[in-house]
């Protein structure tokens, strides 16, 4: 395991992101707050993400003595629209319907933060989907329930490995933490 010398603190119950950061070979624990993922309406979309890690960070300010707890967002954003996470089956159907056969951008947005400095910064992957079927949509929304994950889908999980033709930037991105960026960023802090 990577020897960061103070305690870390993931703050997200996201299995997809605890797995990562354990692959990068941190040792963490995790610890979560209820925040309110609401954001101000004039925020661009491409500052939501940033916007919303740090407000999860800021939930940590007064808890941290020697710690370091890293808070993260993931949206997706279609033609200046955010996609978030559906909430039902016809919310993920429309949102499958609407990015079968197109461009999108992931967009993860980290804060690391300790009692005393904070670091805030996103990283952008380019995901390609070829045309799915009716069925498609259906077997994925039915079988894998993606109802927590922004934009209803996985990459990781069946759709992302039948549908997405290509992507520019990284996978761990759309993922959920751009531990690239993470690992840089802990190294230095």
């Amino acid at each position: 395991m990577m020897n960061f010398n103070r305690p870390l603190i993931l703050a997200s119950n996201s299995p997809r992101r605890q797995e990562l950061l354990r692959n990068a070979g941190f040792e963490f624990k995790v610890k979560t707050k209820e925040v309110d993922e609401s954001y101000p309406e004039d925020t661009p979309p491409e500052e939501v993400a940033k916007y919303l890690a740090a407000k999860k960070g800021d939930a940590y300010g007064n808890d941290l003595k020697d710690e370091v707890v890293i808070t993260a967002d993931t949206i997706v954003k279609l033609n200046d629209q955010i996609l978030g996470k559906p909430e039902n089956y016809e919310d993920a159907r429309r949102m499958l319907e609407s990015l079968s056969s197109k461009e999108h951008e992931v967009i993860t947005g980290v804060c690391i933060k300790s009692r005393d400095k904070q670091i805030v910064f996103d990283d952008t992957t380019q995901v390609y989907f070829k045309k799915l079927s009716e069925e498609e949509i259906d077997y994925y929304i039915t079988n894998y329930r993606p109802y927590d994950k922004a934009g209803a889908y996985g990459i990781q999980e069946w759709i992302g490995m039948v549908g997405i033709e290509k992507i520019e930037g990284s996978f761990f991105t759309v993922v959920g933490l751009p531990v690239n960026k993470v690992y840089e960023a802990l190294l230095t802090f």
